[in-house]
């Protein structure tokens, strides 16, 4: 898909043409102002006299007030040439490259940074035409091809302006779109329900966690608040040898760390489930100084800053180190407990929201304090009854990884439909032709004419205009 429209054998009426060639306008496709012409000393706290500066979050389709800033209206006239106007497209230029969105049209003008660009569609052309052609993968393709390598890819907008687009008749664009929005309507419906699935899995796999650690998988007829013969309600800190919060403070600066050495774990560590990520090291006399902080084969380590709540146990043979300040290490006493039975009962909704529902923070949440979860109260089973709960869970966890499993390659076969339907539609296969729609050549003269008569006035052009009038 990456060269399709090298090549390519047009449909009978079809034109090969740029994405300049169905603009509309001055600058009809620009991207934003450099960052020296936009500072950050230029936004402005007044939502209701300050013009909206878009950012690439808002091509999920939120351009509320609360998820853009503002620039004051004398600024912005300086930066006219990046305004957006409600209908236009805009694509990411800078990092997600070719990632899209359509500027709503009840949306006040705005203007784009220089991450993003903007695209106003001709009149002449169908614009749901160009809005899918640009989302199809053959076109994302090609947009990868023109970016340039760096720590974040980026494409120039005088290529973008150049990429080919296979062009039908109007009345035929018109057919095409209605057939993709019956196609994909379908489609929708049936990701929607996998999707519906999806959430009921999750659902059901916390009930399996609930009902095993209340013990009701194996004992079918305990009422709720019923204990189960053997189980006992205790603390938290009754089953936990040790609970250690990260250094915090000034004891590890940004001068503590060195090249190689001791490892430094970090939130990632608990988020991803993995020691090699993270790129943070201590020499050996800061590893002893912060000794306490040390991780060891078998210590649960939980995310306690941003994402909170995420646990990892480390394993065997991981590298040596310690904690920073956005974890903790728990260390069971595994008299009481058993290392998947603790990893169940962490991970159940009911225990997250005990440890949750207190977290500090506005911007930033942090996990309750090491204080107050040792106080959260664990209903504890007898060891050889968790061996026989942890059996029980994964057994029918094991049944929900295999229907999510097929939920996941569904969804991706529906997305390689969604693909297959956008080939088709611009190889010109998706609809009939028909040979009495005028030629989308005939179309691109009128939009060349068009443009030309709406040109701004020039010095230039005003002595050629009264030159030709002269010789009439």
């Amino acid at each position: 898909m990456s060269d399709f429209t090298e090549n390519i054998e047009l449909a009978d009426n079809w034109a090969l043409c740029t994405f300049s060639d169905i603009s509309e306008g001055e600058n009809a496709i620009v991207d934003g102002p450099f960052g020296s012409n936009l500072k950050t000393s230029d936004y402005i706290d007044e939502p209701l006299n300050g013009v909206p500066v878009l950012t690439t979050k808002n091509l999920e389709g939120d351009y509320s007030d609360k998820t853009v800033r503002f620039i004051s209206k004398a600024k912005f006239e300086e930066l006219k040439r990046s305004q957006v106007k409600p209908g236009d497209i805009l694509v990411a230029k800078i990092g997600s490259i070719g990632k899209t969105g359509i500027y709503p049209k009840n949306a006040r003008t705005a203007i784009i940074p220089a991450n993003l660009l903007k695209f106003t569609v001709s009149k002449q052309v169908e614009f749901n035409y160009v809005y899918f052609y640009l989302n199809f993968l053959g076109l994302q393709n090609k947009i990868k091809a023109i970016a340039t390598a760096t720590a974040q890819p980026a494409f120039n907008v005088t290529k973008f302006r150049l990429l080919e687009v296979p062009l039908p008749p109007r009345i035929e664009q018109h057919r095409i779109v209605a057939k993709i929005e019956e196609l994909f309507s379908s489609l929708d419906k049936g990701i929607e329900s996998l999707k519906t699935a999806q959430q009921q899995l999750k659902v059901y796999r916390q009930a399996v966690l609930k009902w095993a650690l209340e013990g009701r998988l194996k004992n079918e007829n305990i009422e709720e608040g019923e204990l189960p013969k053997g189980w006992k309600w205790v603390k938290l800190e009754e089953v936990v040898d040790e609970f250690v919060r990260g250094p915090f403070g000034g004891s590890l600066k940004k001068e503590c760390f060195v090249p190689n050495g001791y490892k430094v774990y970090e939130q990632k560590n608990a988020i991803y489930q993995s020691t090699e990520l993270g790129e943070y090291f201590i020499n050996e006399n800061k590893y002893r100084e912060l000794i306490r902080f040390k991780v060891k084969p078998a210590d649960f380590i939980v995310s306690c800053s941003g994402t909170i709540g995420k646990l990892f146990m480390i394993p065997k043979k991981s590298p040596q180190g310690i904690i920073n300040q956005a974890l903790l290490i728990i260390r069971i006493n595994r008299d009481f407990l058993l290392d998947k039975f603790f990893i169940y009962l962490f991970t159940s909704s009911v225990f997250q929201r005990i440890i949750i529902k207190d977290a500090k923070g506005t911007a930033m949440l942090n996990l309750a304090g090491v204080k107050d979860m040792k106080l959260v109260p664990v209903l504890l089973p007898p060891i050889p009854e968790q061996h026989a709960i942890v059996t029980e869970i994964e057994s029918r966890l094991s049944v929900c990884d295999k229907i999510e499993e097929s939920i996941e390659h569904s969804l991706k076969q529906s997305e390689a439909l969604r693909q297959s339907i956008l080939k088709k539609a611009f190889e010109g296969k998706l609809v009939p032709q028909n040979p009495t729609d005028e030629p989308a050549s005939g179309l691109l003269d009128r939009i060349k004419s068009e443009r030309e008569m709406n040109k701004p006035e020039t010095p230039r052009r005003r002595r050629a205009g009264k030159t030709k009038k002269a010789k009439s």
